[in-house]
């Protein structure tokens, strides 16, 4: 049983840090927007702890029986959507974390995904309470 919440916890540990990842990257390259990036940049590094190499073990890639992306996941019909998609990746990880780490407090702080989760919700309305349900994604489009 604790190969598989390790599993577990690894998966949505990368899960909760890439989409992360993505929306910083959204709001430094795309946005220029200091605040908001430097916000998720600090969040994300909260969220790196000392057992992290011992996850490893329990990385399996090559079995996942869920690996393959559906439709959904390969397409994004406009950056708010990208943006979406990744708010709700990382808020729902944060989620699996909190309540395994109940089952494997040695992988993490149940309290630490919890704030995390909060903080991803306060950072997804604040991100399109100033970039609108199109997240700016038409005028970086004409852009290029």
């Amino acid at each position: 049983m604790q190969d598989e919440i390790g599993r577990v916890i690894d998966a949505n540990l990368n899960r909760l840090r890439e989409g992360i990842r993505v929306i910083e990257d959204t709001l430094r390259y795309l946005h220029n927007d200091t605040s908001l990036a430097l916000d998720c940049k600090n969040l994300r590094h909260q969220l790196k702890f000392p057992a992290q190499t011992q996850l490893l073990q329990y990385r399996n890639t090559r079995t996942d029986v869920a690996k393959k992306s559906t439709q959904s996941e390969l397409e994004r019909q406009h950056l708010s959507a990208l943006v979406l998609a990744n708010f709700k990746r990382a808020q729902e990880s944060a989620r699996v974390l909190e309540e395994y780490t109940k089952l494997a407090t040695d992988f993490g702080d149940t309290a630490v995904f919890k704030n995390a989760r909060y903080t991803l919700y306060e950072l997804e309305k604040m991100y399109f309470e100033k970039y609108g349900e199109m997240g700016g994604g038409e005028a970086i489009k004409n852009k290029c």
